[in-house]
């Protein structure tokens, strides 16, 4: 007579716990694929407060969120242009005159797959030229408005 073998609990307990995990996972994990109120809508390109630029304490532009670079004319053209292969940060971390913006370009054509940009090119190099410019002065920009105190001793 051949006896049953005795059913262990462990397997089936091991199931229903990972069950649960799963199940718990997905109740707290984010629906990346529904608008959700928190995030703001794609066609929001500039913040609604203009940035002081760097290159002029004076003069005051809207920064993109999303790729940190100044939004003025030519910016849609530089935008789709550079960031398709990196980052707007890439760009906006770097300074050079206009001719080093164009070895730049040249650089990126000739060893890193960059294409022919025609007749952009130029609105390009006019956008780059003028807000990617290198800064005059020290490490940083003067600090402006500023409510001074005095110390009471």
């Amino acid at each position: 007579m051949i006896r049953p073998r005795p059913r262990r609990p462990f397997p089936f307990l091991l199931l229903v716990l990972l069950v649960l995990v799963v199940g718990i996972a997905l109740l707290y994990l984010p629906d990346y694929g529904s608008p959700d109120s928190t995030t703001p809508p794609a066609d929001s390109l500039a913040t609604d407060t203009p940035v002081t630029s760097a290159l002029d304490s004076t003069a005051a532009l809207p920064i993109d969120t999303a790729t940190g670079l100044v939004v003025a004319e030519h910016y849609p053209l530089v935008k789709a242009t550079c960031t398709a292969c990196h980052g707007g940060q890439l760009v906006a971390q770097n300074r050079a005159s206009r001719e080093g913006w164009l070895q730049m370009i040249r650089w990126m054509q000739r060893t890193q797959g960059l294409w022919d940009l025609g007749p952009n090119e130029d609105a390009i190099l006019d956008y780059l030229a003028t807000h990617y410019a290198p800064q005059e002065g020290g490490r940083r920009a003067p600090l402006t408005d500023i409510e001074w105190y005095e110390l009471n001793e």
